[in-house]
């Protein structure tokens, strides 16, 4: 396995322009429609996965001789994992432990993102 500085930062400027969008959206969901931090968080997680997806595929791990269809169930399957922990993780701390739900979706969102995003997308989505 070999890695590149260089596509990891890439992929974490596409999953921070990906999480600006997805905390805008939980923002807007959390505190404007009154939906719950879990839920928020479903929604913005599948809007800004679509930003990320587009962005990793054509740019971070620039890998387009594969398939579309081949690499879009993968990142489905990361997608909805990823969103499981997430809204499990802000689950506790905003409704369990009564953080405050942007600092809450902050810690939740590194921890998931480095330690479970990454490595599937590297090595098996956009596995070249």
């Amino acid at each position: 396995m070999t890695f590149k500085l260089k596509e990891f930062l890439k992929a974490q400027l596409s999953a921070f322009v990906g999480g600006l969008f997805d905390f805008g959206i939980y923002s807007f969901c959390y505190k404007v429609l009154m939906i719950s931090a879990p839920l928020s968080n479903v929604v913005s997680g599948s809007l800004g996965a679509v930003v990320n997806f587009t962005i990793n595929r054509y740019w971070s791990f620039n890998n387009t001789a594969v398939p579309l269809a081949s690499q879009l169930w993968k990142f489905a399957i990361v997608v909805m994992g990823s969103i499981v922990l997430k809204s499990t993780g802000i689950h506790f701390l905003v409704d369990v432990w009564h953080c405050h739900f942007l600092l809450s979706k902050g810690i939740v969102e590194i921890i998931v993102s480095l330690g479970f995003n990454f490595t599937l997308q590297k090595f098996w989505v956009f596995k070249q």
